[in-house]
């Protein structure tokens, strides 16, 4: 029996001394200190043999309520050394969505990251809390709340450490090692049950999809570790014995770029769409010179790395010799900007990516490897592969995974990274496999004839109007998602005669049309009501969406002064829409559009 590798991972580093992960000390001046793969095992094995003195039970789950921190992954493998079950919580759970969570998994033993989660916990009366932050003020009547510090000194039992060598010794491929609790767009979250197994394959097949990756390489920790795109990423880099850069604050991502300068990072779509919007906002106040610079630069590093590197195909030494210079002179201060100077993979998931976004990212050095997967899925089910990737599509089928089309264009998925079921739901376990055992993702797509895969709708996600036409609102939040001044986009429809959208706009962009305007005068909630803007924005709308079929095209409309968020429940904690939440809080407005 072979040992699971997220099991044999901690124990498998080339150099002791090497950064496992680093983590922020200093803010103000930037330092980012080690913690060596020698450091992360022992506390590992001290984290695990914790747990075993906390009575941690085989197969019994341990819940992480933090933000990004190195105490997150350590916790993450000693949960795997006990034979446990990791679960993660989004750090930006309610207070009923972690009730909700801790209930059906049964978690009696929870690591929270900062004050808020604490007090959470502590709400809930969870039994055993482990915390992070040493600024955390334990309450005066509890007396079970261990420091993380604390924790690690407990694991010091040499008879413990040797029933934690027997607990990781007996851990089989068919255990489960986390349940990964879905976002819940339409309902409760459904744990999905993922194996050993899973996590084993999918570290061998990225190993086999990504070759030229190797323990010299770094990544930026940056989706949350409770994201299974994260989880899986960060595991798989522990996996190949290389360094991740552990950044805690989301908002911080782009100053810790800049320091750290990771030659790898996993991220959603929105990221890129952030820097394609800031570069293209810059591109639109340069003078005539430079904009014709930086167009010449675009054309030959798109020329360059998409019609001959992405084909693989030997570049022309004029054409490279061009590329050369505007690499020097642009590029590479765009990539400065960013803090990817030293990138060499990029993969993104969770949502569609433009393909101008591609190819200008593509155009300026950066290999953005766009790609599928689900919760259920253990993340990638497809990406570009390394060369003849096709812009548009979502890359080709995995190693020892397998995609086909069914009924209602739906792509369905096997394989060893496929989840077993949903925890403590049989009933929606079975639904979501085929008779032949298949898993069934909810998405609709097709297979070209050189296996790439293209993503059409959402079929869980379509809406049905009242005259029966239906209409995939997420294709038509992307294709609007395309302006600038659109931040946030929800489309309205269901059983009603046409299509409407709620839009969010960028105050930023829409105050600087304004200005053009002569109505910078005009306040936030002013200015999403007057007829200049809100005539700009038909312009706009109609624009991105004029060649769809009629049934699908937007008729009215409606601007929004606050954005939608996670604590009034219209985002899931991945930041997609929750339309009956939008729906609901919004509905006098809607109803307005329909008058």
């Amino acid at each position: 029996m072979s040992t699971p590798v997220l099991i044999s991972a901690p124990h498998k580093y080339i150099s002791p001394e090497k950064a496992a992960m680093y983590h922020l000390t200093d803010s103000e001046r930037g330092v980012w200190s080690p913690i060596s793969y020698y450091e992360f095992r022992e506390n590992v094995l001290a984290l695990g043999t914790t747990l075993l003195e906390l009575g941690l039970k085989e197969h019994e789950a341990v819940g992480i309520f933090s933000e990004n921190r190195p105490e997150v992954i350590t916790m993450n493998f000693a949960t795997w050394q006990a034979r446990g079950v990791v679960v993660g919580i989004y750090a930006t759970s309610t207070d009923d969505q972690l009730k909700y969570i801790v209930n059906d998994a049964k978690i009696r033993i929870v690591l929270v990251g900062s004050q808020c989660h604490y007090d959470s916990a502590r709400a809930m009366e969870i039994e055993q809390i482990i915390a992070i932050d040493p600024n955390i003020v334990i309450d005066e009547d509890d007396k079970t709340t261990l420091r993380f510090t604390h924790a690690l000194d407990m694991g010091a039992n040499p008879f413990s450490r040797e029933l934690l060598k027997a607990r990781a010794e007996a851990t089989t491929d068919d255990d489960l090692a986390t349940l990964v609790y879905t976002s819940g767009t339409t309902g409760q979250p459904k744990g999905a049950m993922l194996t050993h197994r899973c996590f084993s394959s999918c570290m061998e097949i990225h190993k086999r999809r990504l070759p030229f990756l190797s323990d010299a390489d770094t990544s930026m920790c940056f989706l949350p570790l409770s994201h299974v795109f994260e989880l899986a990423w960060s595991s798989f880099c522990i996996y190949m014995n290389m360094s991740i850069y552990v950044n805690q604050e989301t908002k911080r991502v782009q100053q810790s770029l800049r320091e750290t300068q990771p030659t790898c990072m996993c991220s959603v779509p929105h990221f890129w769409e952030k820097v394609y919007m800031v570069v293209q906002e810059k591109f639109a106040n340069m003078g005539f010179v430079s904009k014709t610079l930086m167009n010449r630069a675009l054309a030959v590093g798109k020329k360059r790395n998409l019609d001959y590197i992405r084909k693989g195909l030997k570049v022309p030494p004029l054409l490279e010799k061009e590329y050369q210079v505007y690499n020097g002179r642009v590029f590479r201060k765009i990539r400065s900007v960013i803090g990817l100077n030293n990138g060499r993979l990029f993969p993104t998931a969770g949502a569609p990516v433009q393909d101008q976004i591609v190819e200008f990212v593509q155009s300026i050095g950066l290999n953005l490897i766009v790609g599928y997967g689900l919760s259920e899925t253990t993340a990638t089910v497809t990406c570009y592969p390394n060369d003849n990737y096709v812009v548009g599509s979502v890359g080709t089928v995995m190693p020892e995974v397998k995609i086909r089309i069914g009924d209602n264009d739906e792509v369905q998925v096997k394989g060893p990274t496929v989840l077993t079921g949903y925890y403590n739901l049989p009933e929606a376990t079975e639904e979501a496999f085929t008779a032949d055992g298949w898993f069934r993702t909810g998405d609709a797509g097709r297979i070209d004839s050189q296996g790439n895969l293209y993503l059409t709708d959402r079929i869980k996600d379509l809406i049905k109007t009242s005259n029966g036409k239906y209409v995939a609102p997420q294709a038509l939040e992307s294709r609007l998602g395309r302006e600038p001044l659109f931040m946030q986009v929800a489309i309205i429809g269901e059983k009603r005669k046409f299509v409407s959208a709620l839009i969010v706009p960028d105050f930023g962009v829409l105050r600087k049309y304004a200005e053009s305007c002569k109505l910078a005068h005009l306040s936030d909630k002013e200015l999403i009501t007057n007829p200049k803007i809100l005539a700009h924005v038909r312009e706009l709308i109609d624009k991105q969406t004029g060649d769809m079929a009629r049934h699908e095209q937007i008729k009215r409309f409606a601007l929004l002064a606050e954005p939608f968020s996670l604590e009034t429940g219209e985002l899931t904690n991945t930041l997609k829409i929750r339309r009956r939440v939008v729906a609901d809080r919004h509905a006098a407005l809607i109803d307005s559009l329909y008058e």
